[in-house]
């Protein structure tokens, strides 16, 4: 497949991609920056509710994943099936605005979540599609910066709201459908796929002979990337955090805002490290930021160590994630790559269904800290399979 663009620039698509993914990010973090609150406020839900509630959207959309990836592989398209998922997540944001039960606030977020999983595979092999290979590391980590922008800009909005509409949450949920509209427009108008040359017939892509390309390196990243996830529960525990510190209600989301800045700021200067270091090497860093800030979070409800373990919080989301989605790329045949991203997708969506149904269990049996100091141990446990990995095979750009 040729990629368009001059060697060492990002392309046009790629960027637009991201103005997608930053819209979408917008209308999403103005909803689920406030969602916990209004869950167990409003509506009275337990924070083991919303634990469960959590868990399962975000594995739903990880699950999800596998399917649209190996679907993109198949059709030789990834566009159309992005699209359908945007769309579809623009669909849900009324449901919250009208959500007077626990049981359709599920039904919102599976649905949402599953719009995120159609098209997170599929998004992410146009990304490695369009971009050249020297700088795949810098073009994922672009993405996720512009993603990441609209998760600052999203609960700066609530925020903004909240205080001019006296914490009236059904209104804010309301202008959060005009952001994940424009999405869906702009990645209709604005993004072309590249042409892609299928050699020979087409085969389905989870076929025993085509999963058996996908390699040792590839099946260790995705066994390193669910401990990952076990390490890393719902971000909703953070916003729930930031409440026990006793600022205002409607300031909340502020938290949301200081973790996504610092992800926003991280993300590009360590996705373009990655093309550059050991990736072996990145992973441990991230994962010692993570024990930092579970540490910080589990040590005290006072704002500046909620505000200081929020923001470790995201240097370590903007070291991590960018360059586990680039090792997948580099382990994966090219071909493969929308099932490849699936299939890593789908084993964390479960280690994140069963992080977050504890993080939440511990949090109503024994308290706050608790749930941070789990992940923790997590983060120890973790880098101990990273060690092992690094002596097996050495992640790094050759």
């Amino acid at each position: 497949m040729k990629v368009m663009g001059r060697p060492g620039r990002i392309p046009l698509g790629i960027w637009m991609l991201g103005f997608v993914s930053m819209l979408m990010d917008v209308s999403s973090e103005m909803i689920h920056s406030l969602l916990p609150m209004f869950m167990v406020g409003t509506l009275g839900a337990s924070v083991v509710m919303v634990g469960l509630i959590e868990g399962l959207a975000e594995s739903t959309a990880l699950m999800a994943k596998v399917f649209s990836g190996t679907l993109s592989d198949y059709l030789g398209r990834r566009k159309g099936l992005a699209l359908f998922g945007y769309g579809l997540a623009a669909l849900t944001k009324p449901l919250f605005a009208i959500a007077n039960t626990t049981g359709l606030v599920l039904t919102a977020r599976l649905l949402d979540r599953v719009g995120k999983g159609i098209r997170g595979a599929p998004r992410d092999a146009l990304v490695a599609d369009l971009a050249p290979v020297d700088v795949r590391g810098a073009a994922i980590g672009l993405r996720q910066s512009l993603d990441t922008v609209g998760a600052v800009l999203g609960p700066l909005l609530a925020v903004g709201l909240m205080l001019l509409w006296a914490n009236d949450f059904r209104m804010v949920f309301w202008v959060a459908v005009i952001p994940a509209v424009l999405a869906v427009a702009l990645l209709l108008f604005g993004v072309h796929e590249p042409a892609r040359q299928r050699k020979g017939e087409r085969t389905n892509p989870i076929r025993r002979e085509n999963l058996m390309r996908l390699r040792a390196p590839y099946w260790w990243v995705v066994g390193i990337g669910a401990v990952f996830t076990l390490a890393r529960f719902s971000e909703a525990f953070l916003v729930l955090r930031a409440q026990q510190s006793g600022i205002s209600m409607a300031l909340v989301p502020l938290a949301m805002v200081a973790m996504s800045v610092l992800y926003a700021l991280t993300a590009y200067p360590f996705g373009k490290l990655s093309d550059r270091v050991s990736h072996a090497g990145l992973l441990a860093l991230g994962l010692v930021v993570l024990l930092a800030a579970d540490l910080v979070l589990a040590s005290s409800v006072h704002w500046l160590v909620v505000l200081a373990g929020v923001a470790l919080w995201g240097v370590h989301m903007g070291i991590t994630q960018g360059l586990l989605a680039t090792m997948v790329a580099d382990a994966a045949p090219a071909d493969l790559r929308g099932t490849a991203y699936g299939v890593f997708h789908l084993v964390s969506g479960v280690a994140m269904l069963l992080a977050s149904a504890v993080a939440g269990l511990l949090w109503d049996r024994f308290g706050a800290a608790y749930t941070f100091y789990a992940g923790a141990a997590f983060c120890v446990v973790a880098l101990a399979c990273l060690l092992k990995l690094r002596t097996r095979f050495h992640f790094s750009k050759e």
